[in-house]
């Protein structure tokens, strides 16, 4: 089963990056129909983690996918799943 994947280790201090590199994945999966996205935000003090779910549960970009999953076993990892 074909997934994305972003690492947000990079861009972790920069706000706007960060909306675009999720913007940018969803459109992605959402145009290649790819049911899952990985996101990883990391481990540290979990404020990215609570940044891409802010994000995420937007209205605009909730109507996009399907729900998400918090990794039981890595709480620096979500997926974001898609019904196409």
């Amino acid at each position: 089963m074909a997934k994305l994947v972003l690492d947000l280790h990079d861009i972790y201090n920069k706000g706007w990056k960060i909306d675009k590199a999720l913007n940018d994945i969803i459109e992605e999966a959402v145009e290649k129909r790819i049911p899952i996205i990985e996101i990883i935000p990391g481990k540290g003090s979990g404020q990215l983690k609570k940044k891409v779910i802010r994000f995420l549960e937007q209205k605009h970009i909730k109507a996009k996918y399907h729900r998400i999953d918090k990794d039981s076993k890595n709480f620096g990892r979500l997926f974001v799943r898609f019904k196409h």
